[in-house]
């Protein structure tokens, strides 16, 4: 019993840890537009952790931006350490000078993101693809633009509203 509790009290620690704000400082006078970082061929390399921190799964992402003026269409062709393969087409619209709405294969509803400075927050529900099926859970996406071909993204994954892990990912411009 007390082995079960003492997990309870860690996952529930760990559920509320701290996560980023777009109130919080910048540290940076970058300009993240993802319009112009994404246009194009960009790199990613990436791997999603547990609660606990083991790394569940490593992968990287090939993705090709286009930009309409109006729409950036993200096609994304993931490969993981283990060999398997996925594809999403992220569909990103433009909302307002920094806001943005977008859609993908599973995600439930709309993406809803925000733009402020070297920072993008990026917030949505999806059925994620897993061996067995699919999973539902929440991402709370954050990106920063640590150099003009170089982002850095933590993304907060939850599930009924308790934390379950991170992926952390750095986006290269090629």
């Amino acid at each position: 019993m007390k082995k079960l509790i003492a997990a309870l009290s860690l996952v529930t620690l760990g559920a509320c840890a701290g996560a980023p704000s777009l109130d919080d400082e910048t540290l940076s006078t970058r300009e993240l537009n993802l319009e112009e970082f994404f246009e194009g061929t960009t790199v990613a390399h990436g791997q999603f952790q547990d609660l606990f921190g083991t790394v569940a799964r490593r992968f990287d992402v090939q993705i090709n931006g286009t930009w309409d003026g109006q729409t950036l269409t993200l096609v994304e062709d993931f490969t993981y350490d283990d060999g398997a393969t996925e594809q999403r087409v992220w569909t990103l619209r433009k909302t307002g000078e920094d806001t943005w709405t977008g859609s993908a294969p599973g995600v439930l509803g709309e993406a809803k993101g925000v733009e402020k400075g070297d920072t993008f927050n990026w917030a949505y529900r999806i059925d994620l693809p897993i061996k067995d099926g699919t999973m539902r859970v929440d991402f709370d996406d954050w990106m920063w633009l640590m150099t003009d071909d170089r982002v850095l993204n933590r993304a907060y994954v939850s599930r009924y509203g308790v934390r379950i892990g991170e992926a952390i990912i750095v986006f290269e411009k090629t």
